[in-house]
């Protein structure tokens, strides 16, 4: 009887320490991701934070330093990204409708199945980047430098590429 009743308080135990701790990772993580997105909206830098699926429509976020973010999945429709700093950043699956990306820093960046459609990336520097799948329809991309950069299976319908550099070093006339 008393090994029952030591087996039952074990099994409890552990039952309701294995809640806690899932309890506190999910808030932590919650509070994780606030703070980041507050340090974000206040000072504009947020270098290698995770705002994973976080909506940030239509902030200005011009020259933001968001080197090494994490934002797959995240819904980033008409933000104001000019001149932002997004080397290495993970947009993979991100929805970026009508964002403006003018001049920014895109250096090895994983946009993956993105959604740029009437983005405006007018001399962006997309060098090395991975735009494979990515939805690039009536995007501006003029000026744009695309060396290096994996376009496999991008739509660029209606895209403008006008004095791009394209992945193999060509500029498009």
């Amino acid at each position: 009887m008393i090994n029952k009743n030591l087996a039952m308080f074990t099994r409890t135990t552990g039952t309701i320490s294995f809640l806690l701790l899932s309890i506190f990772v999910t808030f932590g993580c919650q509070k994780q991701e606030a703070d980041s997105l507050q340090t974000l909206q206040k000072t504009k830098q947020c270098p290698e934070c995770d705002l994973t699926n976080t909506k940030l429509s239509d902030m200005d976020l011009t020259s933001a330093n968001l080197n090494g973010a994490k934002l797959e999945g995240a819904v980033l429709e008409n933000v104001k990204l000019n001149e932002a700093l997004l080397d290495s950043v993970n947009l993979k699956g991100a929805n970026l409708k009508g964002a403006s990306l003018e001049k920014a820093g895109l250096s090895a960046a994983d946009l993956t199945k993105a959604d740029l459609s009437n983005a405006n990336l007018k001399g962006a520097f997309l060098r090395g980047a991975k735009l494979n799948n990515a939805n690039l329809s009536n995007a501006d991309l003029s000026e744009t430098d695309l060396n290096s950069a994996d376009l496999t299976g991008a739509n660029l319908k209606g895209a403008n590429l006008k004095g791009a550099i394209m992945p193999d070093g060509t500029i498009k006339n």
